[in-house]
């Protein structure tokens, strides 16, 4: 379960402060898909990274699986999220020089697993997103979508309970982003991963379990 209660956060640009987010309440059950959806610069994406525990909330509390994120030091912080979120962006972020299988297992590498394990866990992750035939493959060798999904596997090898996902489709045409979104559905179902999509798409709204909309770092509405 995802909580947030009364964020605020602003930003200094010179001798102006903008506020990005304001007085942001909500809550996403476990297992729930949410979008949230918005123009260009309302906040989403600073709003999805305080949830990750990537950018410090000024004010008000966050607290995922029944902890505030925000209690922790820094060691802490980073080793729960870690263990327990995975994140997705628009840039998949693979390594040109690493193969498909060693981009996805890269996470456990980090974790200090023994490597035929990490590489078995990354096997069976790109078998289960259906992209295993692309494993020995580079990134500059395969498609848009399959990157993708190479990042999402790459998300999810570390089993994390919340899935983020920062414009997951944007740039991808509409077909192969149809197809990451069932795929992103397919992890919701069998894995029961609670996860939180933020997007300036109307067509992945309908695709969510419920949708928030925010403009001008406030949320106007909860559907």
């Amino acid at each position: 379960m995802i909580v947030l209660k009364n964020i605020d956060k602003s930003f200094q640009v010179g001798d102006k402060k903008i506020d990005v987010l304001k007085d942001i309440s909500f809550k996403v059950d476990k297992a729930e898909i949410l979008v949230v959806r918005g123009p260009s610069g309302a906040g989403k994406s600073t709003l999805l990274h305080a949830i990750g525990a990537l950018e410090v909330p000024d004010r008000g509390e966050i607290y995922l699986e029944g902890e505030n994120i925000y209690n922790f030091d820094e060691k802490s912080k980073a080793k729960f999220r870690n263990n327990n979120i995975g994140f997705v962006f628009q840039l998949y972020y693979l390594i040109p020089e690493l193969s498909i299988l060693e981009n996805v297992a890269l996470p456990l590498f980090i974790k200090r697993f023994k490597k035929e394990k990490a590489l078995k866990r990354a096997r069976d992750v790109l078998k289960f997103l259906q992209i295993d035939h692309r494993r020995d493959h580079y990134p500059n060798q395969i498609s848009g979508g399959e990157q993708q999904r190479a990042a999402i596997a790459r998300a999810l090898i570390t089993e994390p309970k919340i899935l983020l996902c920062d414009e997951p489709t944007g740039n991808l045409d509409s077909q192969m982003g149809e197809e990451v979104l069932k795929l992103l559905k397919s992890v919701n179902k069998n894995r029961d991963t609670t996860i939180m999509v933020v997007s300036h798409n109307s067509n992945v709204a309908a695709w969510a379990d419920r949708e928030l909309y925010i403009k001008d770092g406030s949320i106007e509405a909860h559907e």
